[in-house]
């Protein structure tokens, strides 16, 4: 019990010391850009998408996990290792969700812009 808890305090500090230390390391060079005259619109060349994409990604990878769950069933009934015909099945038609997502979000910005 005590070993569990240790393993998930671990794990969680350790994703909090990555994230505190991208952003301190971020607000760094930003102030330091500033400080040496950099234009502010620098930090806003990034690409925003919209919420429906957002939700469209989601969607399709709960399609593709939910499908993968079901064929790895199938795989299981038919022979197949559980853990191997779960794992294997769940990454692949995730995959294919977010590859099918991607697409779909590269068509829909040709068809915006």
């Amino acid at each position: 019990m005590a070993v569990t808890i240790l393993v998930v305090l671990i794990i969680f500090s350790c994703i909090f010391g990555v994230i505190f230390t991208f952003l301190t390391t971020r607000n760094k060079e930003r102030l330091a850009l500033i400080e040496n005259g950099a234009d502010a619109k620098l930090f806003n060349s990034g690409k925003k998408y919209s919420f429906g994409q957002v939700i469209l990604n989601i969607a399709l990878l709960a399609i593709g996990i939910g499908v993968g769950v079901l064929v790895g069933a199938l795989f299981h009934q038919g022979g197949l290792e559980e853990g191997v015909a779960f794992t294997s099945s769940v990454f692949i038609f995730g995959g294919i969700g977010l590859m099918v997502s991607f697409f779909l979000n590269r068509k829909l910005a040709e068809k915006e812009g």
